[in-house]
């Protein structure tokens, strides 16, 4: 990632990793290929911390502040993370144009979080799902955004402590919780 998306190639990957060109060719043909396998790592990655998350015996807010903190870029690995998926996005949105769809899972997760707090009674009675839905994924999406961009003013605990109250809003107050 040091000379841009130019220099992700099969070769110069299989260079720097060591590899033969002719290994890694067996596994990636084109640099599309190795280029969205390393989103999917991306994605599994973040999928496998949510799965940790989800296995703890957390009340339901709590469970959707920490899922939902996840898909941020928060620490050093979280934040290189989100340095491929955004620069790799671009490139296929650069190069396949309105044909490119977005397919990180966000926009599912905030949506099963919210049916989670209203299922649990704690989302504030009177909240269209749909609209919530879409209002917690732009504040994610707009806050890895700003992480990524200008990460001296925003920090992963301003990131987190936005995050968190939004939560808290969505939320009524419920005797004997958090």
């Amino acid at each position: 990632m040091d000379r841009g998306i130019e220099a992700a190639s099969v070769r110069n990957i299989a260079k720097e990793a060591g590899l033969s060109l002719g290994s890694l060719r067996h596994y990636f043909t084109t640099q599309d290929e190795l280029l969205e396998y390393a989103m999917e790592l991306v994605k599994t990655r973040c999928k496998d911390r949510i799965m940790q998350v989800i296995k703890q015996p957390l009340p339901p807010k709590q469970l959707a502040k920490e899922v939902l903190l996840e898909l941020l870029p928060i620490d050093s690995e979280t934040m290189a993370e989100m340095q491929v998926w955004f620069v790799f996005t671009l490139h296929f949105k650069y190069k396949h144009g309105n044909n490119f769809q977005q397919t990180d899972g966000i926009r599912e997760v905030v949506q099963r979080l919210l049916v989670l707090l209203s299922d649990s009674d704690i989302l504030k009675s009177g909240k269209d799902l749909n609209k919530e839905t879409e209002k917690l994924y732009a504040l994610v999406d707009g806050l890895a955004i700003h992480r990524f961009l200008d990460p001296g003013h925003f920090t992963g605990e301003y990131a987190a402590e936005i995050l968190g109250e939004y939560v808290d809003d969505l939320c009524q107050e419920v005797e004997g919780s958090e």
